[in-house]
């Protein structure tokens, strides 16, 4: 399918059915999915989403392109996914029973949770915190264990059942794994978003979405597996912060950088939210 018979597609099936990131995730980008749908190829083959998180893009594409597969390195969240593909009846159970037991005891006994093995448990606690947390910051520590501490929320809405059923509608044929950005393998026609961990800057200098830092070395790790994915004219497009260090990263005729302005909601401190000055690189 073309882009532009893919953005018809998508105005035309605009519905409340159409599946939504099931988690808030810092850095998501149901913000700027029009940007990001104006700006996708004009026509390719698999998708892929190496750094998966809240898949903003993904729910957006799901139904229009012939196969995704999502990856992410962050285990629980890989967990989520595919509890919400294989079982999102016993996983709306488990969170309903959540919702109906939150309070600040509560909350704090199923955080300390950090060694549940049941996929469906490990899915409804990721969501049941995160839809309660505060500011549905997602943040682990060194450990690898989610440390936020409770929200003021009265009411969360910690169960969206009929989201998590769009998102398994959406997710039946998509492939989800846990594993580095640069081990996936896509090819030649295929198009690959990669929206990493953002290069720090003085205003926002969040990333610990998981246990593991991504330091400057791996951002120039990203830009030479997408310079090496270019090769085997595989699309690529990478959204990251709009920083010198990026800029100069990217600053060969295999890329293109477009400077786009996008929300930031999730912040400690009210007077950091707000639009900032992001960038979109793309190889075609």
């Amino acid at each position: 399918m073309t882009t532009e018979a893919l953005i018809g597609a998508l105005e035309a099936t605009k519905s409340d059915s159409v599946a939504a990131p099931f988690v808030k995730w810092a850095g998501g980008k149901r913000g700027i999915i029009g940007e990001l749908v104006s700006r996708l190829p004009e026509s390719f083959k698999d998708y892929w989403e190496p750094f998966a998180g809240g898949a903003a893009l993904f729910f957006e594409l799901a139904g229009l392109i012939r196969r995704a597969h999502l990856s992410d390195n962050n285990f629980d969240l890989v967990v989520t996914y595919n509890a919400i593909k294989r079982d999102p009846d016993s996983l709306i159970r488990r969170l309903k029973e959540h919702a109906q037991k939150h309070d600040s005891d509560y909350y704090y006994m199923i955080r300390a949770q950090h060694e549940l093995q049941s996929p469906v448990e490990i899915a409804a606690r990721l969501i049941y915190l995160n839809k309660t947390c505060y500011n549905g910051l997602y943040r682990v520590n060194r450990r690898g264990e989610f440390n936020v501490p409770m929200g003021s929320y009265k009411n969360p809405d910690s169960v969206t059942e009929q989201n998590i059923r769009a998102c398994s509608k959406a997710l039946a044929d998509a492939s989800i794994e846990c594993r580095q950005f640069d081990t996936v393998s896509p090819q030649a026609g295929d198009f690959v978003y990669f929206d990493p961990p953002y290069h720090a800057t003085v205003d926002t200098s969040f990333t610990n979405y998981t246990k593991l830092d991504f330091t400057e070395q791996d951002q120039v790790r990203l830009r030479d597996f997408a310079l090496a994915l270019g090769k085997r004219k595989v699309k690529v497009m990478l959204s990251n912060s709009d920083t010198p260090f990026i800029r100069d990263l990217y600053k060969t005729k295999a890329f293109t950088t477009a400077t786009i302005q996008a929300p930031r909601m999730i912040n400690c401190k009210s007077t950091k939210r707000g639009t900032v000055n992001e960038v979109l690189i793309t190889n075609y």
